[in-house]
């Protein structure tokens, strides 16, 4: 119980800064907006995060709770190959929607000269649980291809979706997100459908 408190008040403060960052600006924000939005307390917030900046390195946290609703709402019977879609045309509208565009663009640029591992390629993540999850699913229903493995199919899908949000951020989000992904990517998995 305790771990799913602290889990919940870490969660809390993770999305309470994140909505503010989109409607703020992250420069505009400071740790007491994020602390009076959350509802928590300055203690909490330097229990977990030394510096707002560290606050910059949970977006994979933000998407992994987004995924997680989105499978709660998934019908089970639904076709494999359309639930990928699904999830990446929900997730690139939730994303065009609540996450700052210049914001997100200045982190995947970070992540490429960062030392450090990317948290968006930590193969422990929810996200990649998930896609494991719905590929073997698909793979056993005869619904994508059984000659790949499905790591291969999950780290081709994760990175279309990357692609997809790199050009949408050069081109400095000219165009909808969830729209072009609605579009783009079932030609970029066509390969894998059985």
């Amino acid at each position: 119980m305790e771990k799913d408190t602290k889990k919940n008040v870490k969660s809390r403060i993770v999305s309470a800064a994140w909505q503010l960052f989109y409607e703020k600006g992250y420069n505009g924000t400071t740790v007491d907006d994020i602390i009076e939005l959350s509802g928590t307390s300055k203690g909490s917030f330097y229990y977990y995060f030394s510096t707002k900046d560290e606050l910059l390195n949970t977006l994979s946290m933000i998407l992994d709770d987004y995924y997680e609703e989105l499978e709660a709402k998934m019908d089970p019977k639904m076709n494999s190959f359309s639930k990928l879609l699904y999830l990446n045309y929900e997730m690139h509208t939730m994303m065009e929607e609540k996450i700052n565009m210049d914001l997100l663009a200045s982190l995947y640029s970070t992540q490429l000269v960062s030392e450090r591992q990317s948290h968006l390629l930590d193969r422990n993540r929810n996200y990649y649980r998930l896609l494991d999850q719905i590929v073997e699913e698909g793979q056993k229903r005869g619904q994508i291809r059984k000659d790949v493995s499905v790591s291969e199919v999950t780290r081709y899908y994760a990175m279309c979706e990357r692609a997809l949000v790199s050009d949408w951020c050069l081109n400095k989000g000219g165009y909808s997100l969830g729209q072009y992904s609605r579009e783009c990517m079932p030609y970029m998995l066509e390969h894998f459908k059985a």
